[in-house]
């Protein structure tokens, strides 16, 4: 398991002033920098390279004292640290939980390698900050406040350079560092996705740490594709049992968009449109699936709500029946190909909008003709449904073959929802060993589930630069090499990509790789915004009896009317919300009312109970409304210091519009 023509040589890069550089990505410089800044810091501790190690550790009393005061830490990392050395088992490692000064609190390791590593101290008791230590992966990590590996000579003593170090810093929910995971090993077993593992299992600790911190409390796990929901990717935030937001992990923060500060002023109504009552009302169910919630920007995510009381977990009816949630370092299941669920096709897509039959036109001509397609246009436009139109399509065009006729997999991958350092793995599969060497099973990738089948790349201007070059690599060849293989894996699949960003620009700021925008864009067609579409009428009743299962309700006049008139900034997403939650309010009744409505859509259009329900006027009367909207609201901002909920309150309007308004005035 050599791999160290995978590091630069740091005994040359780091002691010259002109670093030597294999032509590397970004992040290689990135830790090279990393590595230079923490030289300068160890000679500025008065550090030598040639002295010897402190090898002084603590005494038993003081480590029990030590492991006490880190015993949440110590308590939630071990049984993460367990699994994550079954890893790693018999490749000459170990695994190393330290406290926030870098005192190491607990090791876990092959016996061969434990004798060699106490020689300079590496185990419990044993001292790793900088100012002890110079540059070592824990100290270091700690330090920067982020993952980093120390391979080789990059330690800046020279007893230490037998070690190649990955360690990733472990966050509370407030974002203070509570201690450092590191995997240590012999320089010669370094392996370029060790740090992978690492960084999953401290984001497994934090995210047991946080649903461990608060012994009252509602606890929704969630994301906006529900197959990651259990997974290590979920978002997680817990509230107070009113409603009151306490705290979320890194990927919650990353849908919510939104920093912990602002958080902390909002609610699970706020946050998620609906009050914190309705998990009630859905868990007394028999069965409880998971919720359909939607975010303040329109993105449906789904969710899964657990209550603590005392300390006693009380789960759903469904997280009792269901599997155990599937974690990053268990072994996951048997990957299966299964076919697409039934989805729109071409022709329901064409509602008498003339912009969306050229679009299909277009569309039709290109399928089946090995033509890669790239879908454009703003957020909430469709660009997914009408990737399942593409599949849907192609399907029907295939020649029946017996029982097999039709199944073919629809695989999507949005590349903004997953974290970068899970998106290799996520799209390209890893072999058997391919973490640290050892026992972790392999997992198909989705470019190899997507074989037979389409691939729909959402948000791939979102794409990291170094993933890009692998995609294209493997559209170029039609064969993707799993990580930790080398086998190539023939694969042959329609390529449909969507974005909502200007790829050609980014192409020529080098922000995106020119070739593989060349390679993607075989046809490319726009979606247009809503709000230019003259089938709005015919699109109402179309998402109303798809919703309806076919029992539509009827619209009362002035709903219809706000329906037509409105500017749609959420675009189809926002009228496909809009519409499935008004059946939900109206539970069965025969017709939709302005009360059926949610609030905030009723203060966008300004059609609040006791307002007049604006009557039909010109596109510069609406705007000459929207304008005077603003200006009020800046008044009532500046009367209250720009104290959002105060300006709200004045004005009875939500925080929620105040800040969209903001956003749309590009403030």
């Amino acid at each position: 398991m050599q791999h160290q023509a995978n590091r630069p040589d740091a005994g040359t890069s780091l002691l010259s002033n002109t670093p030597v550089l294999q032509p590397a990505a970004d992040n290689q410089l990135l830790d090279l920098q990393t590595i230079a800044r923490s030289h300068q810091r160890s000679s500025a501790y008065g550090i030598t390279r040639q002295q010897r190690p402190d090898l002084e550790t603590l005494s038993r009393p003081d480590l029990a004292l030590t492991l006490e005061s880190n015993h949440t830490l110590f308590g939630h990392a071990r049984p993460v640290m367990e699994t994550l050395y079954d890893q790693i088992r018999n490749t000459h490692s170990m695994v190393i939980l330290s406290d926030a000064s870098g005192t190491i609190l607990h090791t876990l390791g092959d016996s061969d390698f434990l004798a060699k590593a106490d020689r300079v101290a590496l185990g419990a008791g044993g001292r790793w900050s900088e100012q002890l230590r110079g540059t070592n992966a824990i100290g270091t990590a700690l330090f920067e406040q982020k993952p980093t590996t120390v391979h080789a000579q990059e330690h800046y003593l020279d007893a230490n350079r037998f070690l190649t170090c990955s360690a990733a810093p472990i966050f509370d929910h407030q974002g203070k560092v509570l201690g450092v995971l590191d995997v240590s090993g012999e320089c010669g077993s370094f392996h370029k996705h060790t740090m992978a593992l690492v960084r999953m299992s401290a984001q497994m600790i934090e995210n047991h740490l946080l649903t461990g911190s608060f012994p009252d409390c509602i606890t929704v796990h969630f994301h906006s594709r529900p197959e990651f929901v259990g997974t290590l990717v979920e978002g997680i935030a817990s509230f107070t049992l009113g409603g009151r937001f306490l705290a979320a992990n890194r990927s919650a923060l990353f849908q919510l968009g939104l920093p912990l500060g602002a958080l902390q002023s909002h609610t699970f109504s706020s946050l998620f449109g609906v009050p914190v009552s309705m998990l009630s009302d859905h868990y007394r169910k028999a069965m409880p699936g998971l919720l359909a919630l939607y975010l303040h920007n329109g993105i449906q995510i789904h969710a899964r709500a657990e209550m603590r009381l005392q300390e006693q977990h009380f789960q759903s009816a469904r997280d009792a029946l269901a599997e155990p949630a599937r974690t990053a370092t268990s072994a996951p299941p048997a990957q299966r190909i299964t076919p697409a669920a039934p989805g729109p096709d071409l022709q329901s897509l064409d509602t008498g909008d003339a912009q969306m039959r050229n679009v299909i036109d277009k569309l039709r001509k290109a399928i089946g003709r090995d033509i890669p397609i790239l879908i454009t246009g703003q957020t909430g436009t469709g660009k997914e449904w009408l990737a399942q139109a593409i599949h849907q399509e192609m399907l029907r065009r295939q020649p029946a073959h017996g029982a097999h006729a039709g199944i073919a997999p629809f695989v999507a991958v949005n590349c903004s929802a997953i974290p970068e350092h899970l998106i290799e793995a996520e799209l390209f599969g890893y072999d058997d060993g391919a973490f640290t060497g050892a026992r972790r099973k392999g997992a198909v990738g989705k470019i190899a589930q997507a074989h037979g089948g389409t691939l729909f790349l959402d948000e791939i201007g979102d794409m990291p630069l170094a993933l890009q070059a692998r995609l294209l690599r493997v559209l170029q060849e039609r064969a993707v090499m799993p990580l930790g293989s080398n086998r190539l894996i023939p694969v042959a699949f329609a390529l449909v990509c969507a974005t909502n960003r200007p790829l050609r620009d980014m192409a020529a700021s080098h922000a995106f790789r020119e070739d593989l925008y060349y390679r993607i864009n075989g046809l490319q067609v726009r979606l247009p915004a809503l709000r230019e579409r003259s089938d709005l009428a015919q699109l109402v009743d179309h998402i109303l009896a798809r919703e309806s299962a076919g029992q539509a309700p009827q619209l009362a006049a002035e709903v219809r009317h706000l329906l037509l008139s409105h500017r749609w900034p959420g675009n189809l997403r926002q009228l496909s919300n809009l519409i499935r939650t008004a059946l939900a309010m109206a539970d069965g009744e025969r017709c939709v009312t302005l009360q059926h409505l949610p609030d905030d859509f009723l203060e966008e259009a300004g059609a609040l109970p006791g307002r007049a329900t604006p009557m039909p006027m010109s596109a510069p009367a609406a705007l000459s409304l929207q304008d005077n909207e603003w200006s009020a609201i800046e008044r009532a901002l500046q009367a209250h210091a720009g104290n959002v909920s105060a300006a709200a309150k004045a004005l009875g309007i939500s925080r929620n519009t105040i800040y969209r308004r903001i956003k749309t005035r590009g403030g």
